[in-house]
């Protein structure tokens, strides 16, 4: 009787263990962002880890910050948050877009209606309309030159100094 109680919690204790393990892991938001209206393809294939409460406040972690491609270049920080409802993710910080040689930092994330094949990006200044299929995968994430770029909360031209020309010169 007790042998057979110990294989019965150990058996529950795994199964819970295996039914848990996607929340926490990376892949796992990718789908939470499809079950939630929005493209899963929003964050890139490099999530290490994310953390969602009950009342939807996301956050996103990375090994260090990197460069992706949608429309333009973007950098996520290696801590993306927001907060996540339906169709929305809205307070982001730790996401900037390369606009005219300018990081902006993307404020909201939005897809008002689902059919129109389109999402809003509100990047302060202005508000960028997309098409939805740019997001359908998670895209690769590089580290290059991500020490280099000044982001918004440091300024908004540019490379840091110390570094002249581009990739393809150094």
């Amino acid at each position: 009787m007790a042998a057979s109680a110990s294989r019965n919690m150990v058996v529950f204790f795994l199964g819970l263990f295996v039914l848990l393990l996607p929340l926490v892991s990376g892949g796992a938001i990718h789908e939470i962002l499809r079950s939630k209206g929005l493209p899963g393809g929003l964050l890139p294939k490099a999530v290490k880890s994310f953390s969602l409460d009950e009342s939807g406040r996301l956050d996103v972690y990375l090994d260090r910050p990197c460069y992706a491609k949608f429309d333009n270049r973007v950098l996520f920080d290696s801590v993306v948050r927001g907060n996540l409802s339906y169709g929305a993710l809205t307070g982001m910080a730790g996401l900037s877009q390369e606009e005219l040689f300018l990081w902006l930092p993307v404020k909201d994330i939005k897809v008002e209606d689902p059919g129109s094949g389109v999402i809003l990006f509100d990047i302060g200044v202005a508000h960028k309309q997309l098409s939805i299929s740019l997001f359908e995968y998670p895209p690769d994430c590089s580290p290059e030159d991500a020490d280099q770029i000044v982001t918004p909360s440091s300024g908004f031209l540019g490379r840091k100094a110390g570094r002249e020309g581009t990739a393809e010169q150094r």
